[in-house]
């Protein structure tokens, strides 16, 4: 049967069927239950801690939510939190990724905290897009460990990394896929279709967050490329995800629209956001809270820019 001759509803299903055939993997959120606590007392008016660190770095001494009138479940969300709050949010020991006599990976190791923006950095096959891929589930290891909010996914099969992608990982890429016969808001809302519910009121509201109120009826091809990043971005947040990663995000864009999208990157990661980003420009790695260096597979440094930083 013909696309045109199915719903709109239906055509954006089969959409998403047929990115999971190719394997593309969509940006889509947490199942987490204690985040989806902080969202339901945020909606509800009360006065919530997001998690940031841990202990005095954090500037919440207790490591402890503070909701104003938020009774009901508090104490067992206290407890999980504190418990979360110990580990890192992604933890990599001694991975190794092969593809026959070739380490694109060779006992690779850090960790990252929440909160922290993270610049990937390398020359071309120094392992970065094998990291990235093994952090985002989209590839298993040779060798080694990653956790990743406290969820092993070293060995985890087909269908548990799709789970594990739908719930804790948010995509960014260079190229944006985006499906180009449907609207932005559509394409936002293409991701929620991954938890089974959709929300265009939730999706429109995603797009204004990046600045794209007046663009949700648009189809990408009537949009810049900045704005159709933007769309991408605001499909990867739409179902709260514990790690943004993104694959050279400003790599298709010109000067003016790299701009826009690390500013918005700023301000994510202003609002508590984990990020990882993989990057060749040194402007952008010195934005991030940490650089990740890789040279030939190896952990190479891991550099933190001067202090100072807009």
């Amino acid at each position: 049967m013909a696309l045109s001759a199915l719903s709109k509803k239906q055509q954006v299903a089969a959409s998403a069927l047929a990115y999971l055939r190719e394997g593309m993997v969509l940006g889509v959120g947490t199942g987490s239950t204690v985040n989806a606590l902080i969202d339901l007392l945020a909606k509800a008016g009360a006065s919530v801690v997001v998690e940031r660190g841990a202990g005095e770095e954090s500037g919440f001494p207790d490591a402890e939510y503070t909701a104003k009138g938020a009774t009901v479940g508090a104490s067992a969300a206290r407890g999980n939190f504190k418990r979360r709050m110990m580990a890192p949010l992604v933890q990599v020991e001694n991975l190794e990724k092969r593809f026959g006599e070739v380490r694109a990976l060779d006992r690779v190791s850090f960790e990252i905290e929440a909160g922290e923006w993270i610049a990937i950095m390398g020359p071309s096959g120094s392992g970065k897009t094998s990291l990235i891929n093994i952090l985002g589930g989209l590839d298993q290891p040779t060798g080694g460990r990653v956790v990743v909010d406290g969820q092993e996914i070293s060995h985890l099969g087909e269908r548990e990394l799709t789970r594990y992608r739908s719930e804790k990982i948010g995509f960014v890429f260079q190229q944006f896929h985006l499906v180009p016969y449907l609207t932005s808001v559509e394409n936002v809302m293409l991701a929620q279709y991954f938890h089974s519910i959709t929300d265009e009121k939730e999706a429109a509201e995603a797009l204004r967050r990046v600045g794209l109120g007046d663009r949700l009826e648009h189809v990408p091809s009537q949009l810049s490329g900045g704005e159709q990043q933007r769309v991408a971005i605001a499909r990867a947040l739409i179902n709260h995800p514990k790690l943004i990663l993104a694959d050279e995000p400003t790599g298709n864009l010109d000067e003016a629209n790299e701009a826009v999208i690390l500013e918005l990157l700023r301000e994510l990661h202003s609002t508590g956001h984990t990020i990882l980003v993989v990057t060749h420009s040194q402007a952008i790695g010195n934005l991030a809270d940490r650089r990740v260096e890789l040279e030939h597979g190896h952990l190479a440094r891991i550099h933190v820019p001067s202090v100072g930083k807009d």
